[in-house]
């Protein structure tokens, strides 16, 4: 296990984009496959390169590669060196749809509170991720999720809770087990499961002070909580 203690000071409104994603990452790499190596890992979706710095710390990664849409390269970099990681972590401005890397490149794609936003539809993971991992290589993928589907007044709670079209971006294990058993046919081995931290990653968002963090507590506690999950995807590229 992580020290978590370590990464304490960015438990806060000004660092969090949501439930603590340190905690997710953490189970994540955890529970990866025995034989998974992160030497030249790409953290995709790494909003403030939080994650990156935690994947250049807590495994034995040699390169990290910190991609993000919506927040600046420079502005990670800036972090980057703040905490003396700059010969380990190379931020990129880029999109997960278009990366700019070559194929099989990467021994390890880590993404954490962010592939729901893209990979919900087919095509994209067998398209625009897979291609990249080296064989033998996994990706590891941890995203909020639905124990089951929302019904009646709880429906109604939820999707005013997600804001309309986001509500759609929240699946089951079975369902992307399902989607990814199509994208993967027999080259990968899959493995999809609920994540353990669901109660401590949402407390300290909770705590961190955020509006978005006391707006979803307000709603976790109208039932949502029971609904809710977060899920880890394990999928290895078998393809030798």
């Amino acid at each position: 296990m992580s020290n978590i203690e370590n990464y304490r000071k960015y438990f806060t409104k000004d660092y969090l984009m949501g439930p603590n994603s340190f905690r997710l990452l953490d189970e994540l790499i955890l529970r990866k496959p025995a034989d998974a190596v992160f030497d030249r890992t790409l953290d995709l979706g790494c909003g403030y390169a939080l994650t990156s710095m935690f994947l250049a710390n807590e495994t034995n990664a040699k390169t990290v590669y910190a991609l993000d849409l919506w927040i600046a390269a420079t502005e990670n970099y800036k972090r980057i060196k703040e905490n003396k990681l700059e010969d380990k972590i190379i931020p990129i401005h880029g999109d997960a749809m278009d990366m700019p890397f070559a194929h099989d490149y990467f021994d390890a794609i880590v993404s954490v509170d962010s592939y729901h936003y893209f990979g919900c539809k087919e095509g994209v993971f067998g398209e625009k991720i897979l291609p990249f991992v080296k064989k033998g290589g996994c990706v590891m993928i941890a995203i909020p999720g639905l124990k089951k589907e929302p019904e009646g007044e709880l429906k109604t709670i939820f999707e005013t809770w997600a804001e309309g079209d986001d509500s759609q971006l929240f699946k089951t294990v079975t369902w992307w087990e399902n989607l990814l058993k199509k994208e993967c046919s027999s080259s990968c081995e899959i493995s999809v499961k609920e994540a353990d931290c669901f109660d401590i990653a949402w407390q300290e968002w909770f705590d961190s002070g955020h509006e978005f963090g006391i707006r979803d507590k307000e709603f976790l506690s109208k039932g949502l909580n029971e609904i809710l999950n977060f899920i880890l995807i394990y999928v290895r590229n078998k393809n030798y």
